[in-house]
């Protein structure tokens, strides 16, 4: 399995399962409902910031991916659109799906020595070091989402 197929299969298996960890996006919210996504604990990012903050970068890289410029900011990667009922909650969770596994298959046509290359700027690094720090981005605030989880349970 050559390097991109490679990081394609570990970048899916974060957010729809089959790594190691046994802990990935897609299960981890299917019971979360609306209320709980935008429900602010302490001062702790909520379930939607923390799940759009994930998806934001996906999709920034996916539209390059795509051959389009560069066009994210950070100050913007915590602003997600409003969540207001169910399918507000479910449409976001289906954009995440739906540009994961676009972004997923452009990765496994990347050709091997574009991983390598600058990606957009010299100062992002390689392609390489930036899809793989997606994954690791993922999976920490991946942490983040399961505690908050956990924290919204009633106490038993």
């Amino acid at each position: 399995m050559n390097t991109p197929t490679q990081l394609a299969k570990h970048f899916r298996e974060v957010f729809f399962g089959g790594n190691w960890t046994c802990s990935n996006l897609k299960d981890t919210l299917v019971d979360v409902s609306w209320q709980q996504a935008t429900t602010q604990v302490h001062d702790i990012n909520t379930i939607a910031i923390l799940t759009y903050h994930m998806s934001y970068y996906v999709t920034a890289v996916l539209a390059v991916l795509q051959g389009a410029p560069l066009q994210a900011k950070d100050s913007e990667s915590f602003s997600h659109p409003p969540i207001s009922n169910h399918t507000d909650w479910l449409n976001m969770q289906e954009k995440v799906w739906a540009d994961v596994e676009a972004f997923a298959t452009l990765l496994e046509q990347l050709p091997e020595s574009t991983l390598w290359e600058n990606f957009t700027n010299e100062k992002y690094g390689s392609y390489f070091r930036n899809i793989n720090g997606i994954i690791e981005h993922t999976h920490y605030h991946l942490g983040q989402i399961v505690l908050v989880k956990k924290l919204l349970q009633p106490p038993a």
